[in-house]
């Protein structure tokens, strides 16, 4: 059996209007990709199959440092009590070497005989006898004599090891509480990165602070973009490192970073940004790192604040709004605004495109201001409408309200003929 046929001719069915109809350009979705910096400046790296683990040991200190509070702890820990516990058997066997421990003799012959440490009758007592030594208690009741030569080598040699464990220690506390990352904790960033057109020229923007009133001194910053590239031979690289630069790297000046900075980055022929538009910023899998340096003013120590910005964190056509203000004769800034925006008139074309075509950064520049226009005028016939809705609304009130005190209506009559009314007057 034949199908019938449609009455509606083929090129007017779905499948031809849809055929016809102009397809809108689909972009490639951005594969969801690790960090390599997180926003609180750690990195996001794990090393594996290190062969040569020797090579932390040639540095006790730094892997000392370098470790949780709770291993340093441990360790600290165990080495003294492994210290205690060494010399303390050093301290038994010269007791028992000099005769101290020999529980064969009598009374009066162990009474009239001087021992190498009086006191130290068992194991137990040379362990009490060993903290005394190191730790510099000296209770008195066990002391060293000077019968035993080897006794007094034992002494020197625990004061000269206890010393070290307690430099080592005392070293290691104070760089982990002085470390440079604790200052960072007082530096921020904003928490999104925008775009937007600077002295009419595309430019990618952060903003920096300092919440202490101690400044950094020296204080720079460097701005690198990370990203998966392939070299013309095929070469894949994983982790492409590009420098970025900023007006004060360009200008080879330190930050002076007493208020909230705006890190300005001009979008040029140099910058890895310069091929990126809107649409193709938000398909792209590049991460911004930003490293912010300098010299602690209190400490003299060096420090060094980091955060990244993917391109889900960058906002186009968004500028921050001021937060500096003078209050009072004093310079006030309002951290609760640090990292908010509004939305400027940004073309959405890439910089190259603004470069070959300065006529779209001025049609955008005509629209932004005719819209506004048309905006304020709005804006004023609504307020107008409004004043003229009010001015409308008192003036019937008024009429009703002086329609009460309106005279009343008299009338006079004059004889006439037939007797009928001749005037009415009000």
């Amino acid at each position: 059996m034949l199908a019938r046929k449609s009455i509606i001719p083929e090129e007017f069915g779905l499948p031809g209007l849809a055929s016809r109809m102009p397809r809108k350009p689909v972009f490639r979705d951005r594969v969801n990709k690790a960090r390599f910096i997180a926003k609180n400046g750690s990195c996001n790296l794990a090393h594996k199959n290190i062969r040569e683990q020797g090579r932390f040991l040639q540095d006790v200190f730094t892997t000392l440092v370098d470790l949780k509070w709770r291993f340093t702890l441990v360790i600290f820990t165990t080495t003294f009590v492994s210290s205690w516990l060494l010399f303390a058997m050093s301290w038994w066997l010269v007791a028992f070497a000099h005769g101290d421990l020999d529980l064969g003799l009598e009374l009066p012959e162990r009474q009239n005989r001087t021992q190498c440490v009086s006191g130290v009758k068992s194991f137990t007592s040379a362990f009490l006898f060993s903290i005394e030594v190191q730790v510099t208690i000296g209770f008195g009741g066990r002391m060293i004599t000077e019968q035993c030569p080897t006794a007094i080598t034992v002494l020197i040699l625990q004061n000269i090891v206890g010393l070290i464990i307690n430099a080592v220690m005392l070293g290691c506390i104070f760089m982990k509480t002085a470390q440079s990352n604790r200052r960072a904790e007082t530096l921020i960033f904003s928490r999104h990165a925008v775009i937007a057109v600077r002295n009419n020229r595309l430019c990618f923007m952060i903003r920096i602070g300092d919440l202490r009133k101690s400044m950094i001194i020296g204080a720079t910053v460097r701005l690198q973009v990370v990203r998966k590239t392939t070299t013309p031979e095929g070469e894949v690289i994983p982790i492409h490192q590009i420098d970025v630069q900023t007006e004060s790297a360009m200008a080879s000046n330190s930050l002076f970073l007493l208020a909230p900075l705006i890190i300005c980055h001009i979008i040029d022929k140099n910058s890895p940004l310069y091929d990126l538009s809107a649409m193709e910023l938000q398909c792209s899998d590049l991460e911004v790192i930003v490293i912010l340096e300098g010299v602690v003013e209190t400490t003299g120590i060096t420090t060094q604040a980091r955060t990244s910005y993917v391109s889900e964190e960058i906002q186009w056509g968004h500028r921050f709004v001021p937060i500096v203000t003078e209050e009072e004769g004093v310079y006030s800034v309002d951290y609760s605004k640090f990292g908010n925006t509004v939305k400027v008139t940004t073309p959405h074309c890439s910089a190259r495109e603004l470069d070959e075509k300065p006529s779209i950064l001025i049609q955008t520049l005509q629209k932004s201001e005719l819209s506004h226009q048309n905006s304020l005028r709005k804006r004023n016939s609504m307020r107008r409408n409004n004043s003229m809705r009010k001015g409308a609304g008192s003036s019937g009130s008024l009429r009703r309200n002086n329609s009460g005190l309106a005279a009343p209506k008299v009338q006079f009559f004059t004889p006439g003929e037939g007797g009928q009314a001749m005037n009415a007057v009000t």
